[in-house]
């Protein structure tokens, strides 16, 4: 069976397209809309940023529950109906003429974030990977990654050829055709479907996990210790700092760099990203781990530094390449710290966990920067709070209890 191809990396292709889109509409693309929203209608910041803190709220909810709903329909409904609502939000922001109807499309969007993202990815893929996880997970998150780098640069650009509303409609439409393809084709529950185990090896072959105690219980336990907090407070921090920061990118750099420049500011970050995660893929099986992460908030740091202080246009570029270089870090990192630190049986339930204590903390992030933009003449002061977020990410994470690989 070894010889032969294993069917679990189409459902890595599956889920790097799923993360693709959902990224790149529902994550990256967020401070195009609120750019765009600000621009059109003229409204402030916080005004635009308060339903986007809504929508990561509600999509950390659901994240919170979303490992039932695989259990109980499994990826091909959850996706695809993910898909829709992802598409129909994004279509409904390009309408939308009065601040509280951002609300309600948020919401609905929020049911397609919280369907596909982060934990969503390592849910679909626990199944088929044991041995071959860490590259499975990587694979998938650098669909993120790109969505990023090709789906938020491209939505700038259409809408500059078409307009605001037909753009939305037609990345709606994309999203919800290729999605439900996608689901329907290779997302299936397990490689018990083809008659196989995990990792391609024979039905029946790899043993099973330990016997562990109920998701509930488990959750409460880890909520109780400081080894768990020391892991899910600083990346909560973090990307409270990150998703504000992103969420205001466009509106930051535009008027030094103007649309086209701010297109390729966003490129710059998002492909940063890219480079990041593959180069630290290399190397982080050799090196302490929260190390890394917290090498990873401090390079951030420097590129808000950068950008704070105004500098000349190749100053912004620099400064977003530095920031992107921790983007998709932030994401898969604290997976990889619970994997050595927690036992196996108990990752999915915890990845699960950490995940939506990180997105109910950076809700607050878009809302953070916008209150802080309104109140001063530049973003230099919000940068400025961002970058006290990340410092104090990085010092929880140093003071942690260390890597230590719990084997059960």
């Amino acid at each position: 069976m070894r010889g032969r191809y294993f069917g679990g990396w189409n459902v890595v292709g599956g889920t790097f397209v799923m993360a693709f889109l959902s990224f790149g509409l529902g994550f990256y693309s967020v401070g195009v809309y609120v750019a765009e929203l600000q621009q059109r209608h003229g409204w402030s910041a916080s005004a635009v940023s308060a339903p986007v803190t809504a929508y990561y709220v509600a999509g950390a909810l659901l994240t919170a529950a979303i490992g039932d709903l695989y259990q109980r329909w499994g990826p091909r409904v959850v996706v695809a109906t993910g898909g829709l609502a992802m598409a129909a939000g994004v279509a409904a922001l390009g309408v939308v003429t009065k601040p509280w109807q951002l609300y309600p499309a948020f919401l609905v969007m929020s049911l397609g974030w919280g369907a596909m993202s982060g934990a969503a990815i390592n849910i679909v893929l626990a199944p088929w990977f044991v041995r071959r996880r860490g590259l499975a997970v990587s694979l998938a998150f650098n669909g993120a990654t790109l969505g990023g780098v090709i789906v938020t640069p491209a939505l700038i650009l259409l809408i500059g050829a078409v307009g605001f509303s037909p753009a939305l409609a037609m990345a709606g439409l994309v999203c919800f055709v290729v999605l439900t393809a996608v689901a329907v084709a290779v997302l299936g529950r397990g490689p018990q479907e083809i008659g196989l185990g995990p990792d391609g090896d024979p039905a029946g072959s790899a043993p099973r996990p330990p016997a562990t105690i109920g998701a509930r219980r488990t959750r409460v336990d880890a909520l109780r210790t400081w080894r768990f907090w020391s892991v899910s407070a600083p990346f909560a921090l973090g990307l409270a700092a990150q998703v504000g920061v992103l969420t205001h990118l466009v509106a930051l750099v535009t008027p030094g760099l103007g649309a086209g420049g701010a297109a390729r500011a966003v490129a710059a970050t998002t492909a940063a990203a890219l480079v990041g995660r593959l180069a630290t893929g290399l190397v982080i099986d050799r090196l302490n781990r929260r190390g890394v992460a917290g090498a990873t908030l401090v390079v951030q740091m420097t590129g808000l530094a950068l950008l704070a202080c105004e500098p000349s246009p190749m100053g912004v570029y620099a400064g977003c390449a530095l920031f992107g270089l921790g983007v998709g870090n932030l994401t898969t990192l604290p997976g990889l710290i619970l994997a050595v630190e927690w036992p196996r049986d108990q990752f999915s339930v915890l990845i699960a966990l950490v995940v939506g204590i990180n997105q109910l903390t950076f809700a607050l992030g878009p809302s953070l920067v916008g209150l802080l933009r309104d109140h001063h003449p530049t973003y230099g002061p919000a940068l400025a709070a961002c970058m006290i977020l990340q410092a104090l990410a990085a010092t929880l994470l140093v003071l942690g209890p260390g890597t230590n690989t719990i084997k059960a």
